[in-house]
C-alpha cells in the first residue's frame, strides 16, 4: 500500500514537473522543486477522496463522450489542485489538459518499466 501511494506521488511529480516546463508561465510554481512536491501530493489526496464522486456524478457525460470527459474531470482535480495550494497556479484550461495528459504518460511510461523488471526478476 506504501509503496503503491509513493509511486503515485513520484509519477505525479515528475508529470507536474515535465508540464511545469513544457507550459512555463501558464503553469506557475515559484521555480521550487519543493512546491511541486506538495502539489502532487495535493493532488494524489484530491484524486483519491475528490475524483471517485465527481466520477460517479459526471457518468452521464463520461459515457456519452465515450470517456473523452474524464480529460476535463482529471483538470478539474488539478484546477482544485491549484485553489488548495495557492503557490502551485495553473492559468489556462489547455495547460491543466495538457498536464493531465503528460501525467497519464509518464504513468504509462513507469508502469511498462516496473512491469518489464518485474517480469526478468
Amino acid at each position: 500500500m506504501l509503496k503503491r501511494i509513493l509511486y503515485s506521488w513520484v509519477v505525479n511529480f515528475i508529470g507536474l514537473w515535465v508540464s511545469a516546463q513544457i507550459f512555463a508561465g501558464k503553469i506557475t510554481y515559484d521555480e521550487s522543486l519543493i512546491v511541486l512536491v506538495i502539489a502532487a501530493l495535493i493532488f494524489g489526496i484530491v484524486n483519491a477522496l475528490v475524483r471517485p464522486l465527481v466520477v460517479l456524478l459526471s457518468l452521464p457525460a463520461i459515457v456519452v463522450t465515450l470517456g473523452l470527459f474524464m480529460l476535463v474531470v482529471n483538470a478539474g482535480m488539478l484546477y482544485l489542485t491549484s485553489f488548495f495550494y495557492p503557490p502551485f497556479d495553473v492559468n489556462r484550461f489547455s495547460a491543466a489538459v495538457g498536464t493531465v495528459v503528460i501525467i497519464w504518460l509518464v504513468n504509462f511510461v513507469f508502469s511498462l518499466v516496473f512491469s518489464q523488471t518485474k517480469k526478468e526478476a
